[in-house]
């Protein structure tokens, strides 16, 4: 299928694809939040969810939260938020820390996992477990989006089943915090990645 009958399928064609699919989303804070919300919004069939923290005033600035929801379990909170918008989706979430051994018992049957972690050595982790136990999984990275500005460094590359999104120098820090308007941007190219492959059927 070529990128031209990619662009001409029609909305309702394209949600009967993605209502087929599972993605899994590893993270659900400033990345994995907007992602889950592109996706849900495209009209993919299952979310699956994790995370173990909480939702924060400070969060507000970059995630698909809430004021009212300050408090509650991000997973949860996200949930809500989605099932607002299409409540036809099937989210399964897991209010967990994640590591080596339940990313795989949780993302094993994912067609796609997003990559949506703050910390780096977390990012390391599940790139290197998902290559050594789920090679065959697609994974899209969300890889330097902190600041404001630079439109134009902003990219996507695949190198082999991995798909990285972001500027790839960009590390979040108090002078350079990660700020809603290129959160999202990376956010939205993981979720337009993610049709990508699964449209296209790369699989």
């Amino acid at each position: 299928m070529t990128n031209l009958e990619l662009r001409i399928m029609t909305f309702e064609e394209i949600k009967s694809k993605l209502k087929n699919y599972t993605v899994g989303i590893a993270g659900v804070g400033g990345l994995g939040s907007n992602c889950a919300v592109a996706l849900a919004r495209t009209g993919i069939g299952t979310l699956i969810i994790s995370d173990f923290d909480i939702v924060y005033e400070s969060n507000l600035n970059r995630q698909y939260f809430f004021k009212d929801q300050i408090g509650m379990k991000k997973v949860d909170a996200l949930k809500e938020n989605i099932q607002r918008i299409n409540p036809e989706i099937n989210i399964i979430d897991n209010f967990i820390k994640l590591n080596e051994t339940n990313i795989v018992d949780l993302y094993k049957d994912c067609d796609v996992i997003v990559e949506a972690f703050d910390l780096a050595e977390m990012k390391k982790m599940l790139i290197e477990t998902c290559l050594s136990e789920l090679p065959e999984k697609p994974i899209v990275l969300g890889l330097g989006m902190a600041g404001w500005g630079q439109n134009n460094i902003i990219k996507y590359r695949q190198s082999e089943n991995l798909y990285i999104c972001g500027d790839e120098i960009s590390e979040v820090a108090d002078e350079n915090p990660p700020l809603a308007p290129r959160v999202g941007m990376v956010a939205n190219m993981q979720a337009n990645t993610v049709l990508e492959i699964l449209l296209s059927e790369k699989l």
